[in-house]
């Protein structure tokens, strides 16, 4: 229960979402003061929080007297760049009044598909924390494209949470926690206080429930739920507007849907294969391969694939499936695509007389893959 695992719980993240933080098109102050003096509380009690916090187009446009954001992505830049320094003077102001100071981080999808740059920005968090100052995180959309975006602060609520390997995700929305159907249209609404495993129907509910300010509606909390949970972390979606809702949460108080996590916690390095790189290509396997990674924690050999997709170089991150295309997991490749599609299908003692040398005996090794989640 989310009570057991709060009791001890010494580094939490808290998503703030677009729809909580903002109030007609400007920041929500008096939010921002209520969550600031509840993280601050919390840290006083010995709890390390890292904030990640959407609200910085809401807070460009009124600067800029503007009641919607711009069509043109340069001009969203602009705005979120205009935006980002309200938002941080905002909660610079509010948590102030605690005595706690503040730090800001912008990330893309590049700085954590990097090995190095994941590694260096977990230092800087490190430090951050062991100063007693607060990460305040968001995505940097001021030079956002799609190559290397994250898609929504859900998605790197999550990515932040495997990163610093914390004991809970709290995401802070407009709505209670997950329904299986839309509450804000249908009024015999359920809410669904615990969920257990991922079944289709619960991504059925939650893509029926949209997000309005945000790019993340319910749906994108699910996967993050997904990615956390398979971690060994548990989450929960809870309204972030009810007073003191974090302290509640702490004290036992059982809002919102909980998320349970497996049983198992996966290693650091795996969190970084599964969860945070994009896939460059895909490998088709046989069932012998399949049972041997999935059921006996072995390598994957050349003998076992049956077909390689796209073109991608040696340490690519590449995703492996079954002939019906179920994807069975991620890894990094020993080899580029070409040199694959030459030895697929053969014993490992074949390989240097095909490719001349032979530097790996696998072409993905056991602890550089990590099996789906979903």
């Amino acid at each position: 229960m989310p009570k057991q695992r709060l009791i001890n719980a010494r580094r939490v993240v808290v998503k703030l979402g677009s729809n909580v933080i903002t109030a007609k098109n400007s920041l929500n102050l008096e939010l921002i003061e209520s969550i600031s003096s509840q993280i601050s509380h919390l840290m006083d009690n010995g709890v390390e929080v890292i904030l990640v916090s959407s609200g910085a187009m809401a807070a460009g446009l009124r600067k800029m007297g503007m009641d919607r954001r711009p069509d043109e992505i340069p001009k969203r830049q602009a705005i979120s760049a205009i935006g980002q320094c309200g938002l941080m003077n905002a909660y610079e102001k509010s948590f102030g009044q605690f005595n706690k100071k503040v730090a800001q981080i912008l990330l893309t999808a590049e700085d954590l598909n990097n090995r190095k740059r994941y590694l260096n920005a977990r230092n800087t968090l490190h430090t951050l924390i062991k100063w007693k100052v607060v990460p305040i995180i968001n995505e940097n959309d001021t030079i956002m494209v799609e190559e290397i975006k994250l898609g929504d602060n859900d998605n790197l609520a999550a990515m932040i949470t495997l990163l610093m390997d914390a004991d809970f995700l709290f995401i802070l929305t407009d709505i209670e926690g997950l329904y299986n159907k839309d509450p804000r249209q249908h009024s015999d609404a359920k809410l669904i206080p615990r969920v257990t495993r991922f079944k289709k129907e619960i991504e059925d509910f939650a893509s029926d429930i949209p997000g309005t300010l945000g790019t993340g509606g319910m749906l994108s909390k699910i996967q993050a739920a997904q990615k956390v949970t398979s971690a060994g972390i548990p989450m929960i979606v809870a309204r972030g507007n009810i007073p003191s809702v974090l302290l509640h949460l702490f004290n036992g108080k059982e809002y919102g849907t909980y998320f349970v996590p497996k049983k198992e916690k996966m290693p650091s390095r795996k969190c970084w294969i599964a969860h945070t790189l994009a896939s460059k290509g895909s490998l088709v396997i046989d069932d012998g391969a399949v049972r041997a990674v999935r059921q006996n924690g072995k390598s994957l050999l050349a003998i076992g694939i049956l077909a390689v997709e796209g073109y991608f170089e040696e340490g690519a991150a590449v995703s492996f499936k079954t002939a019906a295309n179920e994807i069975v997991g991620i890894g990094l490749v020993n080899y580029r695509s070409f040199d694959i599609n030459l030895i697929k299908g053969l014993k490992t003692s074949q390989i240097e007389g095909c490719l001349g040398d032979k530097h790996y005996d696998e072409v993905i090794h056991r602890n550089n893959l990590a099996l789906n989640y979903s």
